[in-house]
């Protein structure tokens, strides 16, 4: 049995277990806070698993895998941002949006400000945010599949695109959040166990001596102990003092980034307690953190065993390393039938971080359409919970098409371009709002509406005019050149761009309500009153004849 074959198998089995997932989900499903919030019956361990599962996307495991084996220290530069963005959410987040919200980042934002412009601006950001996470997901997803398989030509990519955004629809539309969930747990534990069984494998291999493995790495890279030190890939003598200014933007995007995902910022509502939220995100930290590591072992020993220019040949872009390693360690080890096996199943892997993430993506995004635009903006509050849960199942069908769209008339998009401008967007747009929402007593209605915009808008702007979009022969329109910015990501600038106008717009405005921010900071801080929320302050009516509901959350 060929890899492709075998791979194509556990596709299959692992799509069947999600299916039966997603139906039996859908029987418990009744409600919109089994939809929104999986009931808020996970465990902090379970959530934390999920967590992972939402997180490591495709970029984690085979983007980093992938730079490291190509540029050796830099390509770790990613894990440590993507690690160290994590602090700021146990930090300054994770609890006091979990005490002061009930499903979206927007019921945060509303509980002291003008509920209906806000209610938009944050369902704008959400959409835009995920939409561009998820062109980044599937358009990824048809060009590793078609690559794994040998399969040739755009049609295959978009049977790839085509199939992945079906099945995401159905999670999504079927199971809800506790669908959605437990995919995403069963994901967490793919993805670790199998790059903990290629890693100990490849140590294995040098003799459990990690410095073996970098002597190999180096040797067989070409540039010697250069290397393993910094300034192959980022901040490089030919790059000058853009090239510095460019890693340090990038870092700021990662590792702000994540607290303001939309995606990541849901899942601190599943659990019972802020103290679950807690103890979820040290799981989520330490779930991560062990992955990131695995990475360094699964990034070097592709450069020691399998060769940079042999990874470079099969993907510019050095995505295929972990499956080349994966085939190579078990063909060294276990003859022709264990690189068959060790590549398949990491091909299987790779598929299903993909539709995990996707799948928390879609959620995200149709739960804020729902939730926000439609039972909050649109109907006012006079909404049924079982209208409501509708909605979102049939917001998850319209955003899962026009990701299916998009993602098809993007096949030649750069992938990391698009995940970077996801983190920029949410780093400059969202985490300033939550954080001046949370923690700064004057911030009002005209601050919040212009940070979101400003920040988004600066990103957006400032990457059109980068050599990201034009002026370079990897750029998105290489024919042409209209570039004026000179750094790949945009954080460095749009971030306190967030900040600042957010600021200045506050100042300026004179609404303020002192009572308001008195109440929310006690419950984001404490969870006073928080427990009571969805039977005190956002009781849905059943029937006909519901009635609106005061818009704190």
């Amino acid at each position: 049995m060929s890899h492709q074959t075998l791979a194509i198998v556990l596709f299959v089995v692992f799509i069947a277990v999600t299916l039966w997932i997603t139906v039996s989900a859908s029987r418990q499903t009744r409600g919109i806070i089994d939809f929104y919030a999986g009931g808020r019956a996970f465990s902090s361990g379970q959530n934390g698993l999920a967590i992972g599962g939402d997180y490591m996307s495709a970029a984690s495991f085979l983007g980093i895998a992938g730079i490291i084996a190509l540029y050796g220290y830099d390509g770790f530069l990613y894990s440590i941002g993507f690690l160290v963005a994590w602090l700021v959410a146990l930090l300054l987040v994770a609890e006091p949006v979990r005490n002061a919200g009930r499903f979206t980042m927007a019921d945060v934002l509303t509980f002291r400000t003008n509920p209906h412009p806000v209610r938009v601006a944050a369902g704008v950001s959400t959409i835009v945010i995920s939409i561009f996470y998820l062109l980044a997901q599937m358009v990824g997803a048809g060009a590793l599949v078609s690559l794994l398989f040998g399969f040739t030509g755009d049609a295959a990519k978009a049977v790839t695109i085509v199939l992945t955004g079906a099945l995401m629809i159905i999670y999504v539309a079927g199971g809800g959040m506790k669908g959605t969930t437990w995919i995403q747990i069963i994901k967490a534990f793919l993805l670790i166990g199998g790059a903990l069984v290629v890693t100990v494998l490849v140590m294995v291999k040098f003799g459990l001596n990690p410095s073996a493995l970098l002597r190999e790495a180096a040797a067989r890279s070409g540039e010697g102990d250069a290397f393993l030190e910094p300034g192959q890939r980022f901040a490089t003598e030919a790059q000058g003092l853009a090239g510095k200014l460019d890693l340090i933007s990038l870092g700021l995007a990662l590792v702000l980034g994540t607290a303001g995902l939309p995606h990541i910022l849901i899942r601190f509502y599943t659990v019972p307690s802020a103290r679950d939220t807690r103890r979820s995100v040290l799981w989520g930290i330490a779930i991560i953190g062990t992955f990131y590591l695995l990475t360094l072992v699964l990034g070097f020993g592709a450069a020691a065993l399998v060769g940079p220019e042999e990874i470079a040949k099969a993907n510019p872009a050095g995505n295929t390393a972990a499956p080349q390693l994966a085939e190579k360690i078990g063909r060294l080890l276990f003859g022709e039938i264990g690189g068959t096996v060790l590549l398949a199943v990491i091909a299987a892997v790779a598929f299903a971080t993909m539709l995990a993430v996707v799948a928390g993506l879609a959620l995200a995004t149709s739960s804020s359409v729902a939730h926000d635009l439609y039972a909050h903006v649109g109907k006012r509050g006079r909404v049924t919970e079982r209208d409501e849960v509708r909605f979102a199942r049939i917001a998850a069908f319209v955003i899962g098409g026009v990701a299916i769209v998009l993602s098809l008339a993007a096949q030649k998009l750069n992938v990391a371009f698009l995940v970077g401008l996801a983190f920029a967007m949410a780093a400059s747009g969202n985490l300033p709002a939550i954080l001046y929402s949370l923690y700064w007593k004057r911030f009002n209605t005209a601050g919040t509406l212009t940070t979101i915009y400003a920040g988004l808008g600066t990103a957006i702007t400032l990457v059109t005019f980068s050599p990201i979009t034009s002026g370079r022969p990897t750029s998105l329109f290489p024919t042409v050149d209209f570039h004026w910015f000179p750094l790949e990501n945009p954080g460095i600038v749009s971030i306190p761009a967030g900040f600042f106008f957010g600021w200045l717009a506050t100042v300026l405005s004179p609404e303020h309500d002192p009572k308001k921010h008195a109440e929310l900071e006690v419950r984001a801080l404490t969870g006073a009153g928080a427990e009571r929320a969805p039977r005190t302050t956002d009781n849905y009516t059943h029937g006909k004849h519901a009635r609106p509901q005061r818009d704190y959350y």
